[in-house]
């Protein structure tokens, strides 16, 4: 990749994942915050929405010491603060790096089991300088496979078109200045063994990876979302934190290069407690040549929206519950994470079948 902003890329992928940091997702769709809003009786509009995010945003108090980025949906980008700011210079001035959710959601691939390829691609590289002149320095594409083994699912046909658009998202964004977020989530959906978990993870990552070099992608410029290496939500075998820790580590091994700036793992449905303990699982292990974060909405906000309930007198204590959540991240991406009570809201199953996001 010859892309004119290599070194920015480099210095923007490393900034997010320095030592003790990780990405808070808030790029959720007007209909998947509707949802979040509709559990607190919460009405889904525009300045609600605002609140919301200038909630998190406007949150100070060292919350820059956990959370090196921040993914922004395109409504939210434009934002600003009820004193009038923007939202991405109050991000700016706290050195948080800005990121912007560029896919358009997901289509039936024709001839598969309901298999989904992401739509986006068209007229993305104007998007991509338009977010750059915004203020954006990464961007996110989520791809969406599912586990079923006696269906052959994922099917190779399957894996391959994912593989090949987010390779080319990846090489659309390093030519206009964002570090790409490369996300093959597969789904908790399902009853397979974390052992199973594990087979399709790398096959899947190794394509990735294989479509990536294709593209010719700055993998020190670039970033990996993928889903932690664990057992269906139906199986009847839960695997432990170190079980998770031990497969994801070694799936990353066998299939990641180590110019790789940074994996960031998404929370997929996991409980905000079992998303910290996970990643402080991995992180404990030895022959780890990338930083291991986390990029989580659900498990960085469930308690959040909980504390919050669209009350603004709410907001200072919704504000303590997110900093608790991104300084126990932050911990776990060092190894250093010891556990803490199980609250209510953050031991509750964040789990939604067929997310959309």
């Amino acid at each position: 990749m010859n892309s004119k902003y290599a070194d920015e890329l480099i210095a923007t992928a490393k900034a997010i994942v320095a030592p003790g940091k990780g990405i808070l997702a808030a790029d959720e769709s007007t209909n998947t915050i509707g949802a979040r809003f509709k559990k607190i009786n919460l009405e889904n509009n525009e300045e609600n929405r605002r609140a919301y995010r200038e909630l998190l945003i406007g949150t100070g108090n060292g919350v820059n010491e956990f959370i090196g980025g921040i993914i922004l949906y395109e409504e939210t980008l434009f934002q600003k603060m009820a004193d009038g700011r923007l939202f991405t210079d109050v991000l700016k001035e706290q050195k948080i790096q800005i990121g912007i959710k560029v896919d358009k959601g997901v289509v039936p691939i024709p001839g598969t089991d309901g298999e989904t390829s992401t739509q986006g691609l068209d007229g993305l590289a104007e998007r991509c300088k338009k977010y750059y002149e915004a203020g954006a320095r990464f961007a996110k594409w989520r791809a969406v496979l599912k586990i079923d083994l006696a269906k052959n699912c994922p099917s190779q046909l399957s894996i391959t078109e994912n593989a090949h658009t987010l390779a080319r998202y990846a090489a659309i964004c390093q030519e206009n200045g964002l570090v790409p977020i490369v996300e093959p989530e597969i789904l908790m959906d399902g009853n397979h063994t974390v052992e199973q978990s594990a087979q399709v993870t790398e096959k899947v990552l190794a394509a990735v990876f294989k479509a990536l070099n294709d593209h010719h992608i700055l993998l020190e410029g670039a970033l990996l979302k993928p889903n932690m290496v664990v057992n269906g939500t139906d199986c009847p075998v839960k695997a432990t934190s170190e079980q998770i820790g031990k497969f994801t580590v070694r799936t990353l091994q066998r299939t990641v290069p180590p110019a790789l700036t940074g994996v960031v793992f998404l929370s997929g449905g996991q409980t905000e407690i079992e998303a910290t303990a996970n990643l402080n699982a991995m992180n404990v292990l030895p022959n780890r040549p990338w930083a291991l974060s986390f990029s989580y909405g659900r498990a960085l906000q469930a308690s959040v929206i909980s504390t919050w309930k669209g009350d603004a007198a709410n907001v200072d204590a919704a504000r303590k519950v997110y900093l608790h959540r991104a300084k126990c991240n932050s911990l776990a991406q060092l190894g250093k994470y010891t556990g803490e009570e199980s609250t209510g809201s953050a031991s509750e199953s964040l789990y939604v079948k067929d997310y959309k996001y």
